[in-house]
């Protein structure tokens, strides 16, 4: 028998500390490794933590409504297992713990990293001693919401905790009765006869809308952007989709559209130019050892997120369309967790299924590359063949890339979106699901 520490997990990329919302174990309560025990909040997402160890829970240390730092202890764990022969203290972390290495990389970034990073303490009402996460805070604090309207808020959490999609649903309540106010006041007054409606309509950013904003201007601040554009013949990929997607649905219960097809041909060219998947970090640059594909999706309010893709090349076609179809659903169902959303190394959209023939992306900080891959259009094209030149129908596809000019230069640029192309142009017509 042992008694260990259980250290605060890393929860992604720039969350430094959270807040306890709830212990889901008590003290004395036998626990199994990756069992959910607690319910943490951070700016961006609320979520459960599991335990590190089997064993018996013998003492909370981060009390509920208090702030556990990522690589501090958060409870004590006597554990089964004979080979943790002592107790982890806080003099064995090192002195420059994860928490530390952090903060000193963060002081280096960009001032973008910090507005995604900014921290809030817990918050209790003097007079009803009401706990707020501090996810629900920022929106309160973004959105002007006045610590009398926070009390006002009808919570559907645990104890009555007001949850993002309650404060969210009182947001828009809140703005959809002032339009209505405004519009009242409006047809009281005179006014001069028009054809149509010319009234201008004030629409007030929400906060992941103002978060977007806020990451593309500081996007083109920091890099230097350039866009390569490249052609590319996606008929044999398309031909072998059409041919194989009722089968592929039938067998896998999935599916395929073009992202998987896209992203797998990205990869192999990441492989290939493996310089293109970096990080700057102050003047030195930073080699990524893992493709983690971030990919765009275009959720219902008009907004945009980006889940990643961890580790892209391990997975085969058909793991990547689940893990694609998976990671899509769960945007658009807001079930994203932190984990989800951090440490990309290059990313993807595909804005040809709004009917875009071609764009310049903005880069997504701290990554130097982003692919944007516009509609697929039949066109009339030359094909070469060993006989001479023919004229024929092609579905054709443009393929942009914005690229950190800082540390990418046109031949590295150019010659990466050339080599997806490539990749996708030489698609295997007989190619095999299994």
């Amino acid at each position: 028998m042992a008694l260990v520490e259980m250290i605060m997990p890393k929860m992604g990329e720039s969350i430094f500390e959270c807040t306890v919302l709830n212990w889901l174990k008590n003290v004395g309560d036998r626990i199994e490794s990756d069992e959910m025990i607690l319910e943490v909040a951070t700016d961006k997402i609320d979520t459960e933590i599991g335990s590190a160890y089997d064993g018996v829970l013998k003492e909370i240390l981060i009390k509920k409504g208090e702030t556990a730092i990522i690589g501090k202890p958060i409870c004590l764990i006597e554990t089964d297992s004979d080979s943790i022969d002592k107790p982890i203290t806080e003099t064995q972390i090192p002195e420059e713990t994860e928490l530390d290495v952090a903060v000193s990389e963060l002081e280096k970034q960009s001032q973008l990293t910090s507005l995604m990073i900014e921290n809030v303490e817990p918050k209790t009402n003097s007079l009803s001693g009401r706990f707020y996460s501090p996810l629900v805070q920022n929106i309160a604090r973004e959105e002007n919401i006045s610590s009398e309207e926070l009390e006002s808020i009808k919570g559907s959490g645990s104890e009555n905790r007001v949850t993002k999609d309650d404060i969210l649903a009182y947001v828009k309540y809140k703005k959809e009765t002032q339009v209505q106010d405004s519009t009242s006041s409006a047809t009281s007054l005179p006014r001069v006869s028009s054809s149509s409606n010319s009234t201008d309509q004030i629409i007030e950013m929400d906060r992941m809308r103002k978060m977007i904003a806020e990451r593309m201007v500081e996007s083109k601040r920091i890099s230097a952007h350039v866009t390569s554009f490249v052609e590319t013949d996606m008929t044999n990929v398309s031909l072998w989709r059409d041919k194989i997607k009722h089968k592929f649905q039938q067998e896998t219960g999935e599916n395929i559209t073009f992202t998987p097809l896209l992203i797998e041909a990205v990869v192999k060219a990441i492989k290939d130019f493996p310089l293109i998947n970096i990080q700057i970090d102050g003047d030195k640059i930073i080699r990524k050892g893992k493709i983690n594909i971030g990919m765009a999706v275009a959720l219902q309010s008009g907004n945009l997120i980006v889940p990643v893709v961890h580790e892209a090349d391990s997975y085969s076609l058909i793991g990547l369309t689940k893990k694609v179809n998976e990671l899509a659903s769960r945007a658009r169902g807001n079930k994203l967790k932190v984990d989800d959303l951090s440490d990309g190394t290059l990313t993807v959209s595909n804005i040809g299924s709004f009917g875009n023939i071609a764009g310049t992306p903005i880069i997504m900080q701290p990554q130097v590359s982003i692919l944007a891959f516009g509609v697929i259009q039949k066109k009339v094209s030359v094909i070469e063949t060993p006989h001479g030149d023919t004229i024929g129908i092609r579905q054709k596809m443009i393929i942009s890339h914005s690229y950190d000019h800082r540390v990418v230069d046109g031949s590295l640029g150019g010659q990466f979106v050339k080599r997806v192309s490539d990749y996708l142009e030489n698609f295997d017509l007989d190619r095999k699901l299994f």
